[in-house]
């Protein structure tokens, strides 16, 4: 998925909302442990409940991962139930060297077809470079995360003056183009999403921390958006966990569409749409 059509879903939408599969056995519902596969059920129809509000979707990796080859292959048929006109985020945030950069690219992008993939930038260009060299693929690279251990070293300041965070956005933009490069911009840091926005004006930011988190979207959305709304808001916990019982997808829903409508009104407010 390019840019443009990217935002002609945010457009067709009224929506830059991104729903994360964070899904873990311990917080579903209950009845759903007696399905063949709990997980996969459980996304289905979190997506079905959900795909008219979400422009995208961001299954968290690690929460896949650690339930071993049972795990892959939930995630393989959660990436395949998606429809295929909404973006997809590995959310992997992968970030190795040489040819292991490239066969984690070649995983993601190749094997599974995902659309994106978050990346670490802390070992430099040639840690992100094979993750851009496949075509119609995006890189989320982190930026400044909301974490709280983010200070130790997005923080500090290099010799000219810039925080590291503003060295990254910087540097990187020589390595990729607002085609294939986003940026990863904590929602709890909307404070600094202007200035953030100022560094990198035209990029799309994947912007976590809205909802459970306590992120600011009205905030961030008047000081993050660009012409082509140059967001992709994410809400996980509040959405698919809205509710642990089988009323689970009518309340998911229900979160859903609350947060699209605020969207909505943000659009025609700032945009104009």
């Amino acid at each position: 998925m390019n840019r443009q059509q990217l935002f002609e879903q945010i457009r067709k939408k009224s929506s830059y909302l991104c729903v994360g599969l964070d899904t873990d056995l311990k917080k579903i519902p209950r009845h759903l442990l007696a399905e063949k596969d709990p997980v996969f059920e459980f996304n289905r129809q979190i997506i079905d409940a959900t795909h008219d509000f979400a422009v995208a979707y961001k299954p968290n990796i690690a929460f896949y991962e650690a339930l071993g080859l049972k795990g892959w292959e939930s995630l393989q048929k959660t990436l395949e139930y998606i429809p295929k006109d909404v973006f997809t985020i590995a959310d992997a945030k992968r970030g190795d060297i040489g040819n292991t950069s490239s066969l984690y690219a070649q995983a993601f992008f190749s094997q599974m077809n995902f659309d994106s993939i978050t990346v670490a930038p802390y070992m430099g260009e040639d840690s992100v470079k094979p993750f851009l060299e496949f075509a119609g693929k995006w890189v989320i690279l982190l930026a400044h995360t909301s974490n709280t251990g983010a200070n130790d070293f997005q923080m500090i300041e290099s010799a000219n003056g810039r925080k590291l965070y503003e060295e990254v956005l910087l540097r990187s933009q020589q390595w990729g183009s607002p085609d294939q490069l986003m940026y990863v911009v904590g929602a709890t840091q909307a404070d600094k999403i202007q200035g953030i926005r100022a560094l990198a004006p035209d990029h799309f930011f994947l912007v976590p921390g809205i909802g459970a988190q306590g992120g600011d979207l009205e905030m961030t959305s008047r000081h993050g958006m660009n012409k082509q709304c140059g967001l992709l808001v994410n809400s996980s916990r509040a959405i698919i966990y809205a509710s642990g019982d089988k009323d689970f997808t009518t309340r998911a829903r229900a979160e859903a569409q609350q947060v699209q409508q605020d969207m909505h009104r943000l659009l025609d407010s700032i945009l104009g749409k």
